[in-house]
Formats: C-alpha cells, structure tokens, sequence
C-alpha cells in the first residue's frame, strides 16, 4: 500500500514536471499557469491581514507625496 502512494506521488511529480517544462517555451502558457495558481482571498481573510490604520497612514502619505509632485510640476512649467 506505501509502495503504491509513492508510485502515485511520483508519477504526479513527473507529470508536474513534464507540464511545466512544457510550458517553459510558450510565454502565454506559462504565464496562465502561473496565475491559475493564485488563491482568491475572502474579505474576512483580508481584514485580519491588512493593517488598516498603516495602510490609511501610507496612502495620506502618498496623496502628500503626489500633491507636492504635481506643484513642483506646475512650478517647473511656469519657469520656462
């Protein structure tokens, strides 16, 4: 009986690498491959993960960073 869940093990194995070396000259393919692998992630899964108040204080700081970007930009412009 573990001499045939090994077999089986192996012959999966095998058959994983065979597809995947498959894939390796066909871009298309490989890059369906990788991303049939994705997990799709509940948004109970997601709130226990994320961190809202730091992503709430990273996006403040990113609307500051682009705010003074786009003076800077406006600045620029008038110069010339």
């Amino acid at each position: 009986m573990k001499d045939d869940k090994q077999a089986m093990d192996a012959n999966s194995s095998a058959d994983n690498v065979d597809e995947y070396l498959k894939t390796l000259g066909n871009e298309d393919a490989r890059e369906l491959r990788y991303y049939s692998q994705e997990q799709a992630f509940s948004t109970d899964e997601l709130s226990t993960v994320i961190n809202e108040k730091r992503l709430n204080e990273l996006l403040a700081q990113s609307d500051e960073f682009l705010n003074g970007l786009n003076s800077e930009i406006r600045d620029f412009d008038e110069d010339f």
